[in-house]
């Protein structure tokens, strides 16, 4: 019974928002739905410490991230940065390589260190350009931002520095860089199979006659019209120089460079954290680089990446500054509150007893350590709605065991790294999932709209990692 309250959650979360309604009212009533069928006195603590610790935990971490990409995106439009890059990449790729242009962006910004939610607020408006020229229906961004974005750079390729890729090193004692062969294979097995797909998703909609504002008369599409006729109203970039169209990168790519010089930095700047006591700031503790250096390295990058995006057209920027300013501030709200919701309901999902049954069936279904960690953290990933939260889970429950095992299996640690990161990143991406609900918030569209193509990558990432595991049994291959 217990099992069954958790899946009828997690099933009512998930439709909920696969029909567009907000996660940040139905989240917590279908975790308290799910404590209330557990044990109904339970409801208002489990609300109280539970659910809300983690929702405002999550927003005192991240949002100051969210926000600061909000903007940064939003000046990206406004400058016309995000023009000129969807002119010069179009004329360098053509028009029928938008989607592997968008994809290879996502990817730059995410292996540079980029978070991946500020990657949806910062690559959309070039999503937008680029699939408006190249007349690429708009329901297709989200699945290509996602693959970009939310897929192999993120928990496969050797070296990124996503928190999917950094969790399991304190438990494996490996460093980002574990498994760097099985981690190239799964990134091209992932990235191939999802630029197929893609591009027959574009060819189809292409031999229908769909464009980017969609079919002629569908009402749906209307203010996706408007929205891409207020973009292409801005100034066109086409008699601006090559140096003016070189320095339309200079954002982008300084985002991604501060970003990994902040992370190498912050450390050497405050070697032993720092102690507010020596203040005489006792009641405020003590500050752990370890666990803010990461998110401290995003806020400063984007700073340097929204003064950037200024001086490159001021007086462009400055002429909406008001209007366009509030309209991303508005935006970061919202996704803040969607992600932090989500998490909150994970948050909950994971106290209940049925939680616990799931966790252990699976660890006992599959003797392969493998396999194990690879079912076990995809699973808990899925029902939690978050790769590093099921991750997380996962190897706090299971770690000790899976050391065990494969030094039982003479498995090296690195291995076992690297499948369980690239599990975290599986089915993670459900429709209840944060970034997706965040992504398709940014976008302007519905899940019934553009979730389909997100899911195909969510099973191209799940494959990846037992294909990984395939690869390593046949060739023993690192």
């Amino acid at each position: 019974m217990d099992l069954v309250i958790i899946i009828l959650a997690l099933g009512l979360l998930m439709l909920i928002a696969y029909r567009g309604f907000s996660v940040i009212l139905f989240a917590p009533l279908c975790a308290l739905l799910a404590v209330i069928l557990t044990e109904p006195s339970y409801a208002l603590p489990f609300f109280s410490n539970i659910f809300m610790e983690k929702m405002v935990g999550f927003i005192k971490n991240y949002f100051p991230v969210f926000l600061l990409g909000a903007v940064f995106g939003k000046l990206v439009e406004m400058s016309g940065i995000a023009e000129s890059i969807a002119k010069t990449i179009i004329n360098l790729v053509g028009r029928k390589r938008a989607i592997l242009a968008i994809v290879l962006m996502c990817a730059i910004l995410t292996y540079s260190g980029v978070s991946l939610f500020v990657v949806a607020f910062a690559v959309y408006p070039f999503a937008a350009n680029l699939f408006r020229e190249a007349n690429i229906p708009k329901r297709l961004i989200p699945g290509t931002i996602a693959l970009g974005a939310l897929s192999f750079t993120m928990d496969a390729m050797p070296g990124t520095p996503q928190i999917q890729n950094v969790i399991p090193t304190s438990f494996f004692k490996t460093d980002i860089y574990a498994a760097p062969i099985l981690g190239i294979i799964g990134s091209l097995f992932v990235l191939c199979l999802g630029l197929l797909y893609l591009e027959r998703r574009r060819k189809k909609a292409q031999m229908a006659g769909e464009s980017y504002f969609g079919f002629n008369g569908a009402g749906e599409e209307t203010a996706v019209a408007a929205e891409t006729v207020n973009m292409s109203a801005a100034p066109s970039t086409n008699s601006a120089s090559i140096g003016r169209q070189v320095l339309a990168f200079v954002p982008l790519i300084l985002v991604g460079v501060a970003n990994k010089f902040f992370t190498i930095s912050i450390p050497k700047w405050y070697p032993e954290g720092f102690d507010f006591s020596k203040l005489g700031l006792e009641a405020f503790g003590k500050v752990d680089l370890a666990t803010v250096t990461g998110i401290w390295s995003v806020e400063l990058a984007l700073v340097l990446g929204i003064l950037t995006a200024l001086v490159y057209d001021w007086k462009r920027v400055t002429s909406g500054f008001q209007q366009g300013i509030n309209a991303s501030i508005g935006g970061a709200l919202l996704a803040a509150m969607n992600t932090g919701s989500e998490y909150g309901f994970g948050g909950v999902i994971a106290s209940l007893p049925g939680f616990a049954t799931v966790r252990d069936s699976i660890s006992h279904t599959f003797t392969n350590p493998l396999i194990n960690g690879a079912v076990t953290t995809n699973v808990l990933a899925g029902i939690t709605g978050s790769a590093s939260g099921g991750m997380g889970i996962a190897l706090s429950a299971m770690g000790d065991k899976y050391i065990q095992a494969i030094t039982q299996y003479n498995i090296p640690p690195e291995v076992m790294h690297r499948v369980v990161a690239m599990a975290s990143g599986g089915m993670d991406s459900l429709p209840h999932n944060g970034a997706v609900i965040t992504l398709l918030a940014v976008t302007g569209l519905t899940h019934k709209q553009a979730y389909g193509d997100i899911f195909a990558v969510t099973i191209f990432k799940t494959l990846a990692c037992f294909f990984v595991i395939l690869v390593y049994s046949l060739t023993g291959l690192v």
